[in-house]
């Protein structure tokens, strides 16, 4: 069944093996650069298994791109500011029930990525992951339970956590739908 999701699936993985090409890597070598198997690394570009956000941030770390280019096909173009209105970023699902908007994809260098992320308690609860850097989510609507390694912590509207990503984790909706802005610090 053709979707708008398997649409803009196809066209980072397009995106994803254009720049390899072009820049001259094998895929072993990229999987190796991402410290994952080649076969996983193979199936991500290939577009038979859906790129966790983190791996589309490590892949364009190693391209030297930034990720907008992966996502959108367009560089940032904005220095000084930039401003995203309402329901205008750029739309990223990831998962059923699990979909983010980044929030700041025309800003050029920026070294932390805000992201609106809605889940749905009736679809299940994407894996656990691990990135680098530093997360910080704010629970705009609903509730959602936030696993963290084996500790997991129900947030309410208005509450916050920030915490380190290395470690495993994932957020899933407690109410029927919740949304949260999720800040991730990509220096670290």
């Amino acid at each position: 069944m053709y979707t708008e999701h398997t649409d803009k699936l196809k066209q980072v993985t397009e995106r994803i093996y254009y720049l390899r090409d072009i820049l001259d890597f094998t895929t072993a070598e990229i999987a190796e650069k991402l410290d994952i198997p080649v076969s996983l690394y193979e199936e991500y570009e290939s577009g038979s298994k859906d790129i966790p956000i983190s791996m589309i941030y490590a892949v364009a770390a190693v391209f030297g791109v930034d990720p907008t280019e992966i996502l959108t096909g367009e560089a940032p173009r904005m220095y000084d500011y930039t401003v995203t209105r309402k329901g205008q970023g750029v739309d990223i699902k990831r998962y059923e029930g699990y979909s983010f908007e980044t929030l700041a994809h025309n800003y050029i260098g920026r070294n932390k990525e805000p992201m609106l992320v809605t889940i749905n308690s009736s679809d299940k609860p994407a894996d656990l992951v691990s990135h680098g850097g530093q997360e910080f989510n704010y629970v705009l609507k609903g509730t959602v339970k936030v696993t963290i390694g084996r500790k997991s912590v129900v947030l309410e509207e208005g509450d916050c956590i920030y915490f380190d990503p290395r470690i495993p984790h994932g957020q899933a909706a407690v109410s029927s739908v919740a949304k949260f802005l999720t800040v991730i610090d990509k220096d670290n």
